[in-house]
């Protein structure tokens, strides 16, 4: 009895335990659901959607085609560098983060994503010089990234567009490299007046401060400290003013909010001395010229970079390129310290408004100069190069600002689906179309609601939405409907208009093609 007992309670408390476990089971389970990631973009980051893309697809051809005429090849390198290869950003803590993403991969290497366009060219050009022709002429287009603090129109990743000769040592390639940048300028829609190529030469300003004590031609690293200053105060000359510089120059400038910045130390005579250089512009190239001579008095590399300068504005004057398109100006310093000889900038004179109504110049949009150096990282032996990089985003919101934008932001032709079942006949006409080269989808969402297949349509800015249920099917017509027309007519024409120039008609089935280009045609 005891026995049967036994077997009829022994079940009750396995199947407790075993309760107890499922329960635990759904418990930790709801303990252990992962959090939804946020649908959101990294800091500094941002999405680009169909007409931005597009926009910028168009401004770029037409850059490169600028870029091809002049005998440029296109090269594409990886996003990815070895750090030691970028080479401004050499480890010299546990992580090399200064100013770009970089990790550590399994061979214990330190990679990095690029920083800018230049450092992968020189790069190249050192692992492939004995396939390369001499002068190698390349131009490349695409994102960059920068480990830096984002702000407002600033962020970590952003398009850059490069040309660059390496190889040469001439002058004539440097003044190639802005007429090629002015043409390219006028080429996407910025026409003269609007612009200005500006051309100095770093030489110059090695001149100026060799004239003011922070420059011994005998030890080049000597007072390097001070003339990194002296360069980031002169390019901020046109935001700061000269009292701004000349604070920097000195022993320091508080702005605005309180924050100090240390200057560079320059007596107020050294420090006469080179504002007396960011003031030497005036109103020809000749005269400016015979100004900065008088600047870098006995100062041999100053010289030389006052006769290049000589020389670039002779080479574009003989082509045509006068002071209405490219001028010297010794106020443009450009802050990279790789920069040897000439240096050069593109700024948009024209003004815009800004978010609170102001006027103000766009500024800069382009950059760049010689960089004799940079390749000798990797071969020993010098190897002289120029080039200039646009930033690309920030020119097509010149564009933009301007209404210059030239790409194509029409969305396709709609083909409506009224049936389910001819899904074929659909794609058929959508098909048509597309041969004929007319961009063209079908409505592949829930058919069943006609106004939401309109509605898809107006957020893709379709022009032209195609229509046919079973009884234009079975008469062999579709109905075409101009939607551009159709909203236009909805919101100002007036009754006669709509009468005599209708949105939507019916059409042969064949006539398809012909009735939808006409109609694109007069979009």
């Amino acid at each position: 009895m005891a026995a049967r007992v036994r077997r009829l309670v022994a079940p009750y408390p396995i199947r407790y335990t075993r309760a107890r476990r499922i329960v635990k089971g759904v418990s930790m389970a709801k303990d252990s659901k992962e959090r939804r990631p946020r649908a959101e973009t990294p800091k500094g980051f941002r999405d680009y959607f169909g007409a931005e893309v597009s926009e910028r697809k168009a401004m770029l051809d037409k850059i490169a085609e600028v870029y091809h005429l002049y005998g440029f090849d296109p090269l594409e390198t990886s996003a990815v560098e070895t750090v030691e290869a970028l080479g401004k950003f050499l480890p010299d803590v546990d992580r090399p983060n200064e100013g770009v993403f970089a990790w550590q991969d399994e061979d214990k290497d330190w990679l990095a994503l690029r920083y800018d366009l230049t450092a992968p060219l020189a790069r190249v050009a050192a692992q492939y010089r004995n396939d390369l022709p001499t002068p190698y002429r390349r131009y490349a287009m695409g994102p960059v990234w920068r480990n830096e603090k984002p702000g407002p129109g600033r962020f970590r990743q952003f398009y850059q567009c490069d040309a660059d000769t390496v190889g040469t040592g001439s002058v004539a390639a440097d003044a190639e490299i802005c007429a090629m940048l002015a043409d390219a300028l006028e080429a996407v829609g910025i026409p003269r007046g609007d612009y200005v190529v500006k051309v100095n030469n770093r030489k110059v300003l090695n001149g100026v401060m060799e004239v003011a004590g922070v420059l011994d031609p005998s030890d080049p690293e000597k007072f390097a400290h001070e003339r990194g200053i002296v360069l980031r105060a002169i390019d901020k000359i046109d935001r700061l003013g000269p009292d701004g510089v000349r604070a920097l120059l000195g022993e320091g400038r508080k702005d605005e909010s309180g924050d100090f910045t240390k200057g560079a130390g320059l007596s107020v005579k050294q420090a006469e001395v080179v504002m007396g250089f960011t003031s030497a512009k005036r109103d020809s190239g000749d005269a400016t010229v015979a100004r900065l001579r008088e600047l870098i008095g006995g100062s041999v590399l100053g010289a030389e970079g006052v006769t290049e300068l000589e020389q670039i504005a002779a080479l574009l004057a003989a082509q045509g390129y006068g002071p209405d398109r490219i001028v010297i100006d010794p106020g443009v310093v450009r802050g990279l310290g790789y920069y040897t000889g000439p240096v050069f900038e593109a700024e948009l004179t024209f003004e815009i408004l800004d978010e609170k109504g102001r006027k103000r110049q766009f500024g800069s949009v382009a950059g760049g100069g010689r960089y004799d150096d940079l390749v000798k990282r990797f071969t020993g032996q010098a190897v002289p190069a120029t080039g200039v990089s646009i930033g690309v985003d920030r020119l097509l919101a010149a564009l933009r600002a301007k209404g210059r934008t030239g790409g194509d932001t029409t969305g396709p032709v709609i083909v409506t689906v009224m049936d389910r079942d001819r899904m074929a006949d659909y794609q058929a006409m959508a098909t048509e179309l597309r041969r004929a080269g007319i961009r063209a989808e079908v409505y592949l969402g829930n058919p069943k609601n006609f106004g939401n297949q309109l509605k898809y349509a107006d957020k893709r800015q379709s022009p032209v939405a195609v229509i046919q249920g079973t009884d234009e099917a079975a008469r062999g017509v579709v109905q075409v409907k101009d939607l551009v027309l159709g909203a236009k007519i909805a919101a100002e024409a007036s009754h006669e208009e709509w009468k005599s120039q209708p949105a939507q008609v019916e059409v042969a089935r064949a006539d398809l093609v012909a009735t939808v280009r006409q109609m694109l045609g007069r979009g």
